[in-house]
């Protein structure tokens, strides 16, 4: 029997009754949505059918609801995607426009009010960096020091400025709402920097009579500053590598990750390992040798489950995906105990 745990991310291409009862048999334990993308409807439906199947076939399948967050985006162009150079000024607003390649609007009115100068703006999962000359509290100028291609609706992370933005958005009350009334499994919280994060949605959840656990994800510097805090109020931590590389150097995140899983296991709490698990199966049928030994030292360091993103919700080849993680998850547990005794 597998200890291990596999999180799948249910999208455009897992979203059929077929595919989920497909992702179960080749081990699928946990079906994560993911509430960046659709609206309320779209993710009932599939809290429904994720019900439906888990029932019809008896297996303990749990449903994960990934609340988006205040993640701050770029708007929408006059063309598909714009160039940026380096050296170049370039705005940023939180008025609403379409951008070009002079401005784009950003969709955090915060944003403009807590940047100073000599901050750093990374667009695009850290592709793009500008730095800030001037801000007016409604429009940021910038020069671009790494330039690039951007398109609509870019992610934005600005490493190491707290800022002053809500953990939940009115977007994700609506979809708590949804998940008590559809009595999902889990809750996961995002871009989380301390402990009141965690406790607001546990404080909602408390007022309805609810005790849904809710993950932790670790993915902003403050996060890790503030990680024993988090970890008591958590029912789980996840190692959110994606934007956690982005806020904090590259080269940290390999340790981060071990300090987060050591916290978790110390207290007894889950651990979640995340972000491109397999994330070359996107496109191709087979991993790559570093993948299989990233999963496998997860698992050797204590993770309690792996998690597919777009492995799983647009990849080419979500079922091998699984099938893979099932194969590699097994032969890492039968090394477990020798492993922890020589360490």
């Amino acid at each position: 029997m597998r200890r291990t745990k596999i999180v799948c991310t249910i999208g455009p291409v897992t979203g059929s009754k077929e595919m989920i009862e497909k992702m179960i048999d080749a081990g699928m334990n946990v079906a994560r949505l993911n509430t960046s993308h659709g609206d309320l409807e779209d993710h009932r439906k599939k809290i429904k059918l994720l019900k439906e199947v888990r029932k019809e076939k008896g297996v303990p399948l749990a449903i994960l609801l990934d609340l988006a967050g205040p993640k701050i985006r770029t708007g929408y162009l006059n063309e598909d995607y714009v160039e940026l150079e380096e050296g170049q000024v370039f705005y940023l607003t939180t008025e609403e426009m379409i951008g070009n390649r002079e401005i784009v609007s950003v969709n955090c009115k915060e944003l403009a009010r807590d940047v100073k100068k000599g901050d750093r703006i990374l667009l695009s999962d850290g592709a793009i960096e500008l730095e800030v000359l001037e801000t007016d509290g409604v429009k940021i100028k910038t020069i671009v020091k790494n330039g690039g291609r951007i398109t609509h609706r870019r992610g934005i992370n600005v490493p190491g400025v707290d800022l002053s933005i809500e953990s939940l958005t009115e977007r994700d009350m609506e979809f708590v709402e949804l998940g008590v009334e559809e009595g999902v499994d889990y809750f996961a919280v995002s871009f989380v920097r301390k402990k009141e994060d965690v406790q607001k949605l546990k404080d909602i959840l408390k007022e309805r009579n609810c005790d849904i656990p809710v993950i932790a994800k670790i993915e902003t510097k403050q996060a890790l500053q503030n990680l024993e805090e988090i970890a008591k109020v958590s029912d789980g931590l996840m190692v959110a590598r994606g934007d956690l590389g982005v806020e904090v150097p590259i080269e940290e995140v390999p340790m981060a990750q071990k300090r987060i899983i050591e916290l978790a296991n110390r207290l007894a709490k889950p651990a979640i390992t995340a972000t491109q698990i397999l994330e070359s199966m996107v496109n191709n049928p087979r991993p790559t040798r570093a993948e299989i030994t990233d999963i496998a030292n997860a698992i050797l360091d204590g993770t309690d489950a792996l998690m597919l993103s777009d492995e799983t919700a647009v990849g080419k080849y979500p079922i091998p995906c699984i099938k893979v993680m099932d194969c590699v998850a097994r032969k890492a547990e039968e090394s477990l105990e020798f492993y922890r005794h020589i360490s």
